[in-house]
């Protein structure tokens, strides 16, 4: 069962870094998918985020789907299991890249993570698209170690700036500048 329970968090993964990429910023794509028209909003509006109802009724479609074919081919509990750290993990995804965008977060991880995202989303989003791990970025070739990052200065997170200044706070200037 636990052994079900991490394959589920591995496809999450793999499939958090191909609806990412190529559902999100494949331009074939992008228009014609709802997660394309999301995704280029959120790109745009860096504090939008699609309802949480849009949401709420992807993960109940989604484990429909997945579900019943898991239990078939690996019996009731190990398909849930199986199911669970799917569905499980997605909405660690969704829960992380919210606070990616509006909270300054702590720890080497949370660190690391929001460096990786913004480079995507402020320096080259062909690149990067693992938003809670680098896993695939690195097998697909697509990884790249982040350096400073520059935000413009209409898409800046509010945790970023110093409330008196406008400027980006001290303590994250080794990480972030501002431009434009």
């Amino acid at each position: 069962m636990i052994l079900a329970f991490l394959l589920g968090v591995l496809t999450w993964s793999l499939m958090e870094y191909s609806i990412h990429r190529w559902l999100g910023h494949d331009r074939r794509l992008v228009k014609k998918t709802p997660f394309g028209v999301e995704h280029t909003a959120h790109h745009s509006r860096g504090n939008y985020f699609a309802p949480s109802w849009k949401k709420a009724a992807a993960t109940l479609l989604f484990s429909g789907v997945v579900a019943p074919p898991a239990i078939a081919l690996a019996e009731t509990a190990t398909g849930i299991a199986y199911t669970a750290g799917l569905v499980g993990f997605y909405l660690v995804y969704e829960v992380l890249h919210r606070l990616l965008h509006v909270w300054a977060g702590v720890g080497p991880y949370a660190r690391w993570a929001r460096r990786h995202h913004f480079y995507h989303h402020f320096h080259d989003p062909r690149l990067n698209h693992g938003v809670t791990s680098p896993l695939w970025d690195w097998v697909f070739g697509t990884y790249r170690r982040p350096e400073r990052i520059a935000v413009p200065k209409k898409l800046a997170m509010r945790w970023l700036l110093d409330p008196a200044s406008g400027q980006v706070r001290d303590p994250l200037l080794r990480d972030y500048s501002l431009r434009g």
